[in-house]
């Protein structure tokens, strides 16, 4: 059950949501019957904090400022950029949930053992799949730039990863011109205003996410991924439009939706699934933000400074998202215009 709603959540790239110009399709929650929509929207108001995107946490001298972020270039952006600028250079630290440092460990890494992307031994893809999920799967992945014969060895969380990216994000993460998700246009306010930067979790996180699937649950996670990928513009407009109206939380909502009408699940198991995946991709994250976040504002209110912080939009809202975790912890909780 973990593998199929990670395969979800993937659909979702933690609200890394694309440049809706540059992605044509449909909205699939406009699509649906007005009851089910009615549903989506009963289900995200019951959400704390599950609209807006700007946010502000005050606890006696210490703030922290929070954005939620989508990882690819938008023009959407600039505004965006040009609000938090001054607010940036104001800041005595930026947390990310990956920084340069990071970052560079981890393509390090890569490099270092390519292992960790494919399979250099052991059986391929293709012996490991149906040939019906291997044909899917094979053009599905050339759709997006990858030949068969590097996916027939790839890892399938990698595959699956890859899935999870429409083409239209593929064709505009390869465009010379683009200028990269929020995330990175702000570290590099960061970095020209000279404010410090932190990560918020060790580099290896989603390494570690997903080396703890069993072989079954590796092959279920690429199962489960193939249907949405026949439809990963669509997702990728719904996904940009649940952005551009603050309110992130209606597309998981709507993933929630989309498997009880299509996984072959009963309602409790998608549930049990759907609970799952969030305590794995987001609640433990979460939960583990929280002191490096207090921690940084803490250490800032010493300095007569504030933090900023920047990571992807479904970590704000919920019971167990941060500015939940936040407000059980004392901090006064503020949403702010964006």
């Amino acid at each position: 059950m973990k593998s199929a709603m990670i395969a979800f959540v993937l659909a979702l790239s933690a609200a890394a949501l694309p440049a809706a110009a540059q992605c044509v399709g449909q909205n699939l929650i406009a699509a649906l019957p007005e009851a089910q929509r009615a549903e989506i929207a009963q289900r995200s108001a019951a959400m704390p904090y599950h609209r807006g995107l700007y946010w502000r946490a005050r606890k006696g001298a210490a703030q922290i400022t929070m954005i939620g972020t989508f990882h690819f270039d938008d023009p959407g952006h600039d505004a965006i950029v040009a609000a938090l600028t001054p607010v940036i250079a104001e800041a005595e630290t930026l947390l990310v949930e990956m920084g340069p440092e990071e970052e560079a460990r981890m393509k390090a890494r890569m490099e270092a053992d390519p292992g960790l992307l494919v399979s250099l031994d052991g059986p391929t893809l293709p012996e490991r799949l149906s040939q019906e999920d291997w044909q899917a799967l094979s053009e599905a992945l050339e759709a997006r730039g990858v030949p068969a014969v590097m996916a027939s060895r790839m890892r399938p969380w990698y595959a699956a990863t890859i899935l999870s990216l429409a083409p239209c994000m593929m064709r505009q993460m390869a465009e010379p011109d683009a200028e990269g998700g929020l995330d990175r246009q702000l570290m590099d306010v960061a970095q020209r205003e000279n404010v410090a930067l932190r990560a918020l979790e060790p580099w290896d996180t989603v390494l570690t996410i997903f080396g703890g699937l069993t072989p079954q649950e590796e092959i279920d996670l690429i199962r489960y991924s193939l249907p949405s990928a026949a439809h990963a513009d669509d997702y990728a407009v719904t996904m940009a439009d649940a952005y551009a109206d603050q309110d992130v939380w209606s597309v998981w909502e709507f993933v929630r939706l989309d498997a009880y009408r299509n996984s072959g699940l009963t309602r409790a198991e998608v549930d049990a699934m759907t609970a799952e995946a969030q305590d794995v991709l987001m609640d433990r994250r979460n939960r583990n933000w929280i002191a490096p976040l207090t921690d940084a504002a803490q250490d800032a209110a010493a300095d007569g400074r504030a933090v900023v912080a920047a990571f992807g939009a479904l970590h704000l809202p919920g019971e167990n998202g941060v500015l939940r975790l936040l407000e059980r912890e004392g901090w006064a909780i503020e949403r702010l215009p964006l």
